[in-house]
């Protein structure tokens, strides 16, 4: 679906901070400010420069009754730079303290910018924890194509949801797909509240003072986009696919009947998807299922897609899933390259159907050139309106190009080097890129190199080309 140079200071003020920093060291700076920005294309203030997140320890607190959300997050980085300054994103919450290697550090807010100078400057390399408490009622954001996002309050609850930015409201944090980090998330809630987020639940501990903790954790690396953190009535269930992984599903009371169905299928399909596209990429897998119309989409949290009702649809479920390969373990470098997850979800939309007596792959690329509604009712969308790789702006990076036309781009593919080296590169692509970020430079430079052949007709006319593929 869907965001600096460090706060612009005023000279004196910069130079009141560099001659207070010399004064305290004794000699010259050895640190500078890190961006406040990464520049991506299409959300130019997302993301914080300077350094890399390894690990966030969440423990918040959450009372559905006020809607409070009280939080300490601590955030344990790496210095890619010397660093005098550094900046988290985080939107609306007061920020109580914050502490940078156990020793207080001063700090200031600029919009979504939280800027954080500690005690000494941070050496290029140095491995640096930083802690910040924090509260408030959180607010949900609008993004650019009109979606809500970010912590949502439900019927009885709360649901967090991240895609792009809305991560940075309810946890401060370097809030880019391409600095992927390890999670621990604990989160206490009133008796007879469920509390569900990513990973695998590690304990849940009932207080004598009403309040239940549960302790979720995150061991291979996930973008902050798909943290995810759930409140509410929910009715679990937990179980095993055929091969051992962990199933967790929660689901609203309301909408358990009419999820029953097609969450039956949920350990089939990670068993199809490790068929197709490799080993599944996490130790758990599951679904929550919030009450119905919380939320205007589903979205693939890391291993715990969240839907707003009944996925009703199985290929609603399997589009979700596949995203745990394609998105989630191999996340995009920057927005721009969204296709990257949608295209691939909705390709592997199209082979479950290929392979369950559905139409073939071949069947729905030549629908969508047809504008055959009566194979696939997308088929007469605008999913020519732009190339995939070149959305036009940001309120564009969830529209029909990036799925359809994404999927289509795929297709061809398999069209130019054949089913057998088609599907060794679909695996190859998630094995050789498992947890780490890609680009779609990176792709089709692996596909060409894996494949053996110049595939450039299909870059320039189906990937970047702008006029309408024939």
């Amino acid at each position: 679906m869907e965001h600096r140079a460090l706060s612009r200071l005023a000279a004196p003020a910069v130079a009141a901070l560099l001659a207070l920093t010399t004064a305290c060291t004794g000699e010259t700076v050895q640190g500078r400010p890190g961006a406040s920005g990464l520049r991506d294309p299409y959300f130019p203030k997302a993301g914080n420069g300077g350094y890399q997140v390894e690990h966030y320890a969440l423990d918040l607190d959450y009372d559905p009754a006020d809607g409070q959300l009280h939080g300490k997050a601590v955030i344990t980085a790496r210095a890619e730079q010397g660093l005098s300054s550094f900046n988290l994103d985080l939107s609306g919450l007061k920020v109580e303290s914050v502490s940078v290697q156990g020793e207080g550090a001063r700090y200031n807010r600029t919009g979504n910018e939280l800027t954080v100078r500690p005690a000494e400057d941070l050496k290029k390399g140095e491995v640096f924890r930083t802690e910040v408490e924090y509260g408030g009622k959180p607010k949900a954001l609008v993004d650019a194509d009109g979606s809500k996002e970010g912590w949502i309050t439900t019927e009885g609850g709360a649901v967090a949801v991240g895609e792009p930015v809305g991560s940075m409201t309810w946890f401060p944090g370097n809030h880019h797909p391409s600095d992927k980090a390890t999670y621990d998330i604990t989160l206490t809630v009133p008796h007879g509240y469920e509390a569900v987020s990513n990973g695998e639940l590690r304990s849940r501990t009932e207080g004598a003072d009403g309040r239940t903790e549960f302790a979720w954790q995150s061991r291979e690396p996930m973008a902050s986009y798909l943290a995810t953190a759930v409140v509410g009535p929910y009715k679990v269930t937990t179980g095993r696919t055929a091969s051992g992984i962990a199933l967790y599903n929660a689901v609203t009371p309301e909408q358990a009947v009419a999820s029953a169905g097609e969450l039956a299928r949920l350990p089939e399909m990670v068993e199809w998807g490790s068929g197709r596209f490799g080993a599944y990429p996490f130790g758990t897998a599951g679904a929550i299922v919030l009450p119905a119309e919380t939320l205007g989409y589903a979205l693939e949290t890391q291993t715990k897609p969240v839907f707003p009702g009944a996925p009703v649809e199985e290929g609603l479920l399997l589009h979700e899933l596949a995203h745990q390969w394609f998105g989630n373990s191999v996340s995009p470098k920057s927005w721009k390259d969204m296709w990257l997850n949608e295209g691939f979800a909705t390709y592997a939309e199209w082979l479950w159907d290929e392979d369950h007596d559905g139409p073939t792959a071949q069947e729905r690329f030549e629908a969508f050139l047809a504008g055959d509604t009566d194979v696939d009712l997308a088929a007469d969308s605008d999913w020519d309106a732009f190339p995939p790789a070149s959305p036009p702006g940001p309120e564009h990076i969830s529209a029909n190009p990036v799925y359809y036309r994404g999927a289509m781009v795929l297709h061809r593919i398999r069209q130019e080097v054949g089913d057998e080296k088609f599907f060794a590169l679909l695996r190859g692509w998630a094995a050789d890129h498992r947890y780490g970020n890609a680009s779609t430079a990176d792709f089709t430079a692996y596909a060409q190199e894996q494949t053996g052949h110049d595939l450039k007709k299909v870059w320039d006319v189906w990937l970047y080309g702008k006029a309408r593929p024939k």
